[in-house]
């Protein structure tokens, strides 16, 4: 995908994506891969170009095994919204024991008093079989939901910084991953909504359902139509947006810290493994923040989705403000801190694989200082 010679200059800074096989480091701002311009919709798939670092018009590519996928081309958003895909369908589904014994906890704290006997009570109860109850439902709406967040994510970072501006852009840094990860959240939840509902109806629920192929026309019909899939959407988002604008400006801050004070040698000379590492340690701190701020509408967003006809204010009366905020959280610490630092690995993971650098490291009031 060519750049126009008189394109808008980017602000986010070529070398936070920059390969360590690169001939040539760019320490200036990069064209926004956008030939149509103004505009801004997130990129089809189509194959990287290949060719060497710096192609015949001076647009900017990242070294891959065998081919070179251009930044900010569609195979660039493409790679994002796959790495997406893999990194929280895979994790959600593999914890989904633990957010089993988590929801049921919110529901029925008087049967499931704790995570020991909550485990407990469903293997008495249902089986090993029952500890992946609603895996279904979970893997595919948090498959797109994934594809939507990162994708979308990666999408807004750049898009936001270009309107900002060069000096608003180096200054406001973190003000730009929050706006950047809630647009992408606001729509990947809408995305998710539906096979949330149904997970959350079949998990909690024993009888209700096997899974999503009765599951989902059970809740349809039980709700009086299909809007009844987005009943807890504004619960959803409630508990999703202010999770992602913590998730991803945390982790950012947290992994240029750690290069900046932790690691003596620059991010592009450490080995991939230790980057992989540093992604999947900062991923985990960010978790379990994420954790306490969205902890209060997860409880919103299971008693909603688990009460038919429930409202915002039946919940808080059921489970009181101080449950809102405490019941099921030591569980969902744990759950969320794996789950986060696990996606950031196998994102970054995916990353690599594809010839993309790891995420984050380098800030952009580097790039200005050096312009």
């Amino acid at each position: 995908m060519a750049f126009p010679e008189n394109a808008r200059q980017s602000l986010i800074p070529s070398f936070l994506y920059s390969s360590t096989s690169g001939s040539k480091r760019i320490s200036g701002l990069e064209s926004f891969a956008n030939a149509s311009h103004g505009s801004h919709q997130p990129p089809f798939l189509s194959l990287p170009s290949r060719g060497g670092g710096v192609g015949a018009a001076g647009n900017f590519v990242i070294p891959a095994p065998n081919e070179k996928i251009e930044m900010y081309s569609p195979s660039y958003y493409a790679a994002c919204t796959v790495g997406g895909i893999l990194s929280c369908g895979i994790t959600h589904t593999a914890l989904t024991p633990l957010d089993l014994v988590k929801c049921n906890m919110q529901i029925d704290p008087a049967k499931y008093k704790s995570i020991t006997s909550g485990f407990g009570v469903l293997l008495k109860e249902q089986g090993v079989k029952g500890f992946f109850r609603g895996w279904v439902p979970t893997l595919l709406g948090y498959s797109a939901q994934g594809a939507c967040k990162l994708g979308f994510y990666e999408f807004f970072k750049k898009y936001y910084s270009d309107i900002a501006g060069p000096e608003y852009a180096a200054k406001y840094k973190t003000l730009i991953y929050l706006a950047g990860s809630a647009s992408a959240e606001l729509i990947a939840d809408i995305a998710l909504c539906p096979m949330e509902a149904v997970k959350v109806r079949v998990q909690t629920q024993p009888g209700f359902a096997r899974g999503l192929r009765d599951g989902l026309p059970k809740f349809v019909k039980s709700e009086g139509g299909a809007l009844g899939l987005y009943k807890g959407l504004v619960p959803l988002w409630g508990r999703q947006i202010p999770y992602t604008m913590m998730k991803f400006a945390s982790f950012e801050t947290i992994v240029e810290n750690v290069y900046k004070y932790a690691i003596p040698t620059p991010k592009d000379q450490c080995n991939k493994s230790l980057q992989l590492g540093v992604s999947f340690a900062s991923g985990y701190v960010a978790g379990v923040l994420c954790a306490i701020v969205s902890h209060p509408a997860d409880n919103l967003v299971s008693f909603l989705n688990n009460a038919k006809g429930a409202t915002v204010g039946d919940a808080v009366k059921k489970l009181g403000l101080l449950g809102l905020f405490t019941r099921g959280l030591p569980l969902r610490i744990v759950m969320i801190g794996t789950l986060t630092g696990a996606q950031w690995g196998i994102y970054d993971s995916f990353k690599v694989f594809v010839g993309l650098p790891t995420t984050g490291g380098v800030t952009p009031a580097l790039a200005v200082a050096k312009a």
